[in-house]
């Protein structure tokens, strides 16, 4: 597909859809941005000027479409509902708007709509459920476009929320926080960096003009699982924090918690994508510059 197409994009002021946003913009795609009146732009302020946003609730999403007459749509927004809110708002963003933008995609003939998906089984929370049951809506869209779910495994890097585990630990290491709460920590994790993630979608979004439609699985991941337990101890020592206690075992496990991840990466290797950013390497860097804006 033509870098001159546009791309509507969902959570582009999140960690995620800035970094992907930021990335299209550079290979020359023309970005619109679909986003809550509400959100911050801190992420986006150095592109501000080469992209065009849309507030939802402002502006009526069957106008937006016939503006922008998007050629491919990036859902990147979601809710994980760590705040304390109904099921109802976390069903809103994570199934209902993607769902109203799988209707005018079809309506407006848009040639593709890509999903962010997790590798999180649907009985762990609100947030895993409802990203499950868009992944059922989404195939039945598969005869009117392109649908190409994209799971990911736990992605971090520099500047991520600091709901975000990694980004929590390191904020606590970096804090020299006195204890950390967690759980035994024998669940086994897939870590990829976030400039991976960026790539692997940009390698999707550039084969989409190959394709038919259909429905499309992607993983992401680099298929090495380490227990939370060693990467909180490995953050421990890249932060060179002697006195942070870890209290392995203060908090009990999810209900129906994934003890161990392993997406299927096969399609997204056969693209041509591999995951050139070793944890330690990630993680390093992302303390690096973690540090920086603590100075």
């Amino acid at each position: 597909m033509a870098h001159s197409q546009k791309i509507l994009i969902t959570g582009a002021t999140g960690f995620l859809g800035s970094n992907l946003t930021k990335a299209l913009l550079s290979k020359g795609y023309e970005v619109h941005v679909l986003k809550r009146t509400q959100s911050d732009l801190f992420r986006l302020k150095e592109v501000m000027s080469s992209i065009q946003t849309y507030n939802i609730g402002e502006a009526i999403l069957t106008d937006i479409f016939e503006q922008v007459k998007p050629d491919m749509v990036v859902h990147c927004a979601t809710d994980y509902g760590r705040k304390e809110v109904d099921p109802s708002v976390v069903i809103e963003a994570n199934l209902i708007l993607p769902l109203r933008l799988l209707e005018l995609c079809q309506k407006n003939g848009v040639k593709a709509f890509i999903n962010t998906d997790t590798f999180l089984d649907k009985g762990i929370n609100y947030y895993s459920l409802s990203k499950k049951q868009f992944k059922e809506w989404l195939a039945t869209y598969s005869s009117a476009l392109i649908c190409i779910n994209m799971t990911l495994e736990h992605f971090y890097g520099p500047f991520d929320d600091r709901t975000k585990f990694v980004s929590f630990i390191i904020e606590k290491m970096l804090a020299r926080a006195e204890s950390i709460d967690l759980t035994e920590g024998n669940q086994k994790r897939d870590f990829v960096f976030i400039d991976d993630v960026i790539e692997a979608f940009l390698k999707v979004i550039e084969q989409v003009g190959t394709l038919e439609n259909g429905v499309y699985e992607f993983g992401v991941g680099t298929n090495k699982q380490i227990p939370i337990r060693e990467l909180v101890e490995m953050l421990q020592k890249i932060t060179d924090n002697t006195t942070t206690r870890l209290n392995f075992g203060a908090i009990p496990y999810r209900k129906n918690e994934v003890m161990e991840s392993n997406i299927d990466t096969f399609a997204i290797k056969k693209l041509g994508w591999e995951a050139r950013h070793s944890l330690k390497d990630g993680l390093l860097h992302t303390v690096s510059l973690e540090k920086q804006i603590r100075k």
